[in-house]
């Protein structure tokens, strides 16, 4: 009927499991080694080249959300 709300990026989830896992507070190197390695995988399997980010411009541009 229509598109999905939001596409997935190839390896989008895998890379994001990886950011994330070096943002915790209670940093766990093993986990985010596991983490890499997934994504390591993807973007072998999926012949992955370059990442970029889709929003990137107008993150640079200022902060999301209210303003105070």
């Amino acid at each position: 009927m229509g598109e999905p709300p939001r596409a997935q990026a190839v390896c989008g989830q895998e890379a994001l499991n990886l950011l994330n896992c070096v943002t915790e507070s209670a940093f766990d190197q093993d986990k985010c080694l596991r983490f890499l390695q997934g994504l390591r995988d993807c973007v072998l399997n999926k012949k992955v080249k370059k990442f970029s980010l889709a929003d990137q411009n107008q993150q640079e541009a200022g902060p999301v959300g209210k303003k105070p």
